[in-house]
């Protein structure tokens, strides 16, 4: 396993940024700036393609110009099936380049490159070869949350939408599992299974951040409301679930439950899509941080919080902030991208669906 203590939360381990702090534009402004973005979004032939946890902004203007907001697994499919010679990305790095991985022939961009991931980071693919190099007997599935790198020394990529059945089917085949980079993720999966699974140590900022004890005295001041967890988070977190699923299958469980309110375990960008969804059910942020910290729910991504309308207007208008892939790695990572959007589509797993 990574030697990193296990105790030491991955904050302390890499760089997290400062959340970006962009200015204030009036609804004039904001207008036409999105009004810009859509010019230039038709004279490219580019689709605008945004990850639930990213700005309202920017997931409204991509269901408004004819692109997608969706979860990592349906961001992939999207782009494939889209026609569109340019993909603009808004998300974080490792969704970019899962793009570019599928369409080589199309021109990918972000907002900017420089939003990655804590669990990109957290697995540096020579590490990561190494350790998959001294366990040649199991099967190596890395969460899509990492470097091209990564997914080119994969068996399996899988998504938090999709990991259950194919680790339940690779455990079906006796096959030993390898997993990466999400240790909550994985033992999630390896408890709901049974796998024979090897965790890889790392975590995402967001998720680990949330505290069980804290979750407890929430949900006895709202008996009532469904508590909605992503996997990512810690095991006493996921404890107290009444829904542990992905960024989609928490929203649809907000539009479909019968209860008024929810707490809900993950990135607040969610939160946009949700009351699109059900206008009328109140949301309230799992606590995050613990004792003595400086905020009740500081539960946002601060790369995914680089991604604004300011920028992507600026990349449309100067195209430098494109993902580039070494065609030797994009050829040995497709194949286990393609395996897994194979097995969901033999499977009927996470096809897409309208949640506008």
């Amino acid at each position: 396993m990574n030697t990193a203590n296990a105790e030491t939360p991955v904050r302390d381990r890499i760089e997290v940024p400062a959340h970006p702090t962009w200015p204030a534009l009036d609804e004039t402004a904001k207008e036409a700036l999105k009004d810009r973005i859509k010019r230039l979004l038709a004279e490219q032939d580019a689709v605008l393609v945004a990850h639930y946890y990213v700005d309202g902004d920017l997931q409204a203007l991509a269901e408004e110009t004819g692109g997608y907001v969706a979860d990592s697994l349906e961001m992939a499919r999207f782009g494939s099936e889209s026609g569109a010679k340019t993909l603009v990305v808004c998300g974080v790095r490792f969704m970019g380049e899962t793009a570019k991985i599928l369409n080589p022939e199309k021109r990918v961009l972000m907002p900017t490159l420089q939003a990655t991931c804590s669990l990109d980071e957290g697995c540096p693919a020579d590490a990561f070869s190494a350790f998959c190099a001294a366990h040649p007997d199991h099967t190596v599935v890395v969460y899509a949350n990492t470097s091209a790198e990564v997914k080119a020394r994969a068996d399996w990529v899988v998504t938090s939408s999709i990991a259950l059945p194919i680790v339940k089917h690779l455990h079906a085949r006796g096959e030993k599992i390898l997993w990466a980079p999400d240790k909550y993720l994985g033992g999630y999966v390896q408890r709901m299974t049974g796998a024979d699974m090897l965790l890889w140590d790392s975590a995402c900022v967001v998720h680990e951040e949330f505290k069980g004890f804290a979750l407890d005295r929430v949900r006895r001041l709202h008996p009532d409301a469904a508590v909605l967890v992503h996997p990512e988070s810690p095991e006493e977190v996921i404890d107290q679930a009444d829904v542990v699923g992905s960024t989609t299958q928490l929203i649809n469980a907000v539009r479909d439950l019968p209860n008024d309110e929810f707490i809900v375990a993950t990135d607040e960008g969610i939160f946009w899509k949700m009351h699109q969804l059900a206008p009328d059910k109140q949301l309230i942020a799992a606590p995050t941080a613990g004792e003595g910290a400086t905020c009740e729910s500081c539960a946002h991504c601060p790369w995914m919080a680089m991604n604004a309308l300011q920028n992507l207007a600026a990349v449309l208008e100067r195209g430098d902030q494109e993902i580039r892939i070494d065609e030797s790695i994009r050829q040995r990572a497709v194949i286990p991208i393609q395996r897994m959007l194979d097995f969901a589509r033999e499977h009927g797993i996470g096809q897409r669906r309208d949640t506008r």
